[in-house]
């Protein structure tokens, strides 16, 4: 694979992010350029790239189901060598695509080619079957890691995540009312999408720094 990536930011950027997209929406996605854009506002340079199957979807036209999450992880390693950051590198993704990051995520710290993980709505079980749990990894994360998560997600809610077994190097940021995309109900939430990503952005620069020890 030969990765094309989507940038935002700034080149001389303090932290660089390397984000995947999920199961079933592209790198261009409505969620995932305003994550991106977020991310960049906020100071970051954000890379995105596209898995083989889904970039197929946009020459076949056919809506191709994704692979297993761990089959896919050669394909993440060598976006991370085609991408060739040379400042701090933060990997990560929204949903799958965070999910298949942590998977690779402490062998990248330990060998010091990654700063941190950074998942956006983790995919903490499918919809529907909150016992098929994704979480054995978790539980022993050595990497920093930042999950940002809507207390409504359908695939992790604030209530199902309490009582999981996690790591302490993962912080988890909850927005109130959020779903999956990070999306509040403003008539009942008060917040809006703009103010959620805003928050998301925010804390993870102030994340970033506290891992870089700049704080």
């Amino acid at each position: 694979m030969t990765a094309s990536f989507l940038f935002n930011g700034q080149e001389n950027a303090d932290y660089t992010i390397l984000l995947a997209h999920g199961a079933g929406a592209p790198m261009d996605s409505a969620s995932m350029t305003a994550n991106a854009e977020a991310l960049a506002a906020a100071g970051f340079r954000v890379a995105r790239f596209e898995f083989e199957y889904m970039a197929s979807r946009r020459m076949l036209g056919a809506r191709k189901p994704p692979p297993r999450a761990d089959t896919l992880i050669p394909e993440y390693l060598a976006a991370i060598d085609a991408l060739g950051a040379t400042g701090p590198l933060i990997i990560g993704g929204k949903s799958m695509g965070g999910r298949i990051a942590s998977m690779i995520a402490d062998d990248l710290h330990a060998s010091g080619r990654i700063a941190g993980l950074l998942c956006l709505g983790y995919p903490f079980h499918p919809i529907g079957k909150p016992a098929q749990l994704r979480t054995a990894h978790l539980a022993h994360m050595k990497t920093p890691t930042l999950i940002v998560q809507g207390t409504r997600d359908l695939f992790g809610t604030r209530e199902e995540v309490s009582d999981y077994t996690l790591s302490d190097a993962i912080e988890i940021v909850w927005l109130e009312d959020g779903d999956h995309d990070l999306r509040p109900r403003k008539n009942l939430s008060g917040f809006s999408v703009a103010d959620h990503l805003k928050t998301m952005a925010h804390k993870a620069l102030t994340w970033a720094n506290a891992v870089a020890g700049k704080v």
